[in-house]
């Protein structure tokens, strides 16, 4: 039996990495069911991303990588237009999944919530994934061709 009944993570997921998947998979260990919140192009956009993919490849990658890596896990995706979306109205939540990087809105969330009157959230913080030059995994490394997407060095061309 799971910790919990029901989970949120999110992100944008326009590369999907080794640090992508830990996140996930600490969401899935823990809970019945995760909802997945995904940044829509505008909320990117808003936060001064530049997207590789737009929404619906980013969310047809994740669904593709989601039923390979995770095929026993239960899970609703929800188009992010801010930092919560359905977790700070959705009673049933129990915890929000973040990475250390994020960890911070979990404080946050639970502000919101208690303005709804909702009960707070359970902070569960996953550790930033690592490269193997011992710095972080991130899509901006991996589209500046540092990292590929399993945080192994790429070799520089000269």
């Amino acid at each position: 039996m799971s910790k919990y009944t029901l989970v949120a993570t999110g992100g944008t997921f326009d590369i999907i990495h080794r640090g992508h998947l830990t996140l996930l998979s600490n969401a899935f260990a823990i809970s019945d069911k995760v909802i997945i919140g995904i940044t829509s192009d505008e909320f990117a956009a808003r936060m001064g991303k530049t997207l590789r993919n737009n929404y619906a490849r980013r969310l047809e990658n994740l669904v593709s990588v989601i039923s390979k890596e995770f095929p026993e896990g239960s899970f609703k995706v929800s188009k992010l237009e801010d930092d919560f979306g359905p977790a700070v109205f959705e009673e049933k939540v129990k915890a929000l999944v973040l990475s250390d990087e994020t960890g911070s809105q979990g404080n946050r969330l639970n502000e919101l919530r208690a303005d709804k009157n909702l009960p707070p959230v359970g902070i569960v913080i996953v550790p930033m994934t690592l490269a193997e030059d011992g710095a972080r995994i991130s899509t901006t490394r991996i589209k500046n061709s540092e990292i590929d997407t399993d945080g192994k060095l790429l070799p520089i061309d000269k």
